[in-house]
């Protein structure tokens, strides 16, 4: 067609697939003003305080429950 030979076509479709891809890493990464200027982390919000604390639950049953069956 273009007196291409394979090793050319795949060099160039490597290419393409390489600028495709640098292309979605600047779209999709972070910008340098975000590099620079990091959010602050989220413990620092203030939290409210519990008001008044809860008493302690009794753990759930594990496993199957079983009882006693009456042998008749």
């Amino acid at each position: 067609m273009f007196g291409m030979s394979s090793q050319s076509t795949a060099g160039f479709l490597g290419a393409v697939v390489a600028a495709i891809v640098l292309a979605a890493a600047f779209i999709y990464g972070p910008s340098p003003s975000q590099l620079h200027n990091p959010a602050p982390p989220a413990a620092a919000q203030p939290q409210a305080a519990p008001a008044a604390e809860a008493a302690p639950v009794a753990p759930a049953p594990r496993g199957p429950v079983i009882r006693e069956v009456p042998n008749n």
